[in-house]
Parts: structure tokens; C-alpha cells; sequence
């Protein structure tokens, strides 16, 4: 298509989610896109994503225990602030009060490496860590697995 100068239909404009601090510290990525689980809590992939309604943006975070394959905890809010995800993780908690140890996986977004979503984390005993970089690999399965797919 680019030999012949065609393009796709674009609609509407881009939402940019995610804006990486280079100098920021990140914790480490010991999931290397390997989203696979032996039991139940053991992998846990949070990820949110927005959806254009008539009235607006909205952003739905959602938290999927990979074992399992289903959402765990989700939030639907008009601003994408570290609440939206941190009460996504807080049903996840409620819904399955898991054991500590748990492998919590994430992009590098400052919703996920805030100091209060980060200091629940370590609260609760568990490792926290982030996608190498906002790839589509990382971004598409926790869409994929939870239906959230939508239209460009």
C-alpha cells in the first residue's frame, strides 16, 4: 500500500495514554512477554485502556489473573488518574484475596509506578513488574483476553 501511496481510514483522533519518563526507575520485566501461569494468583496483568462514548472519553482499567484468563477487577472513570487503577486492583484483591507473592504485571505508565499505587503493592507483599516497553505484544493480550478491543 505505501509502494502505491494508499492508507488506511483513520477515525478520530489518538489518545496518547502513556507518556514514559526516561530517567524515572522502573521495576523489572521477568514476564519477557511470557504471559503463561501454572495456578491461580500467581500472574496478574493490569492494563487500561479508553473507549469514546458520545459524551466523552472514558477509560476502563482492569486487572486479568492470567491462570484463569478472566478480569479480576475493573474501574470505569472519566480521568485516567492512578484512583481509576488502584480501585481496579482493589476489587481484584477483594474479589480474590490472594496470597502474598503475587506477580503483578504492568506498563510503565505513572498511573502504575505512583507512590500510592506502588506503596499498595508493597503493603500487600507482592512483586511488582513492568512491561520493557508499550509494545503491541504487551498491550494487545491483556486487551485481547478481556474483550477490550475497539476500533482505530
Amino acid at each position: 500500500m505505501r509502494r502505491l501511496g494508499l492508507q488506511g481510514v483513520i477515525r478520530g483522533r489518538r489518545c496518547r495514554t502513556t507518556i514514559a519518563d526516561d530517567s524515572a526507575s522502573l521495576p523489572s520485566d521477568r514476564v519477557e512477554r511470557n504471559f503463561t501461569a501454572e495456578r491461580p494468583n500467581q500472574l496478574w496483568v493490569a492494563d487500561f485502556t479508553y473507549v469514546a462514548t458520545w459524551s466523552g472519553f472514558v477509560y476502563t482499567a482492569f486487572v486479568i489473573d492470567v491462570f484463569a484468563r478472566r478480569i479480576i477487577g475493573w474501574r470505569v472513570a472519566k480521568s485516567m488518574r492512578t484512583k481509576l487503577v488502584l480501585d481496579a486492583l482493589e476489587k481484584a484483591i477483594c474479589s480474590r484475596c490472594p496470597p502474598s507473592g503475587v506477580i503483578h504485571h504492568s506498563d510503565h505508565g505513572s498511573q502504575y509506578l505512583s507512590i500510592r499505587y506502588s506503596a499498595r503493592l508493597t503493603e500487600i507483599g507482592w512483586s511488582r513488574l513492568r512491561a520493557a516497553s508499550a509494545t503491541p505484544t504487551t498491550t494487545h493480550w491483556p486487551r485481547r483476553s478481556s474483550g477490550c478491543t475497539r476500533r482505530r
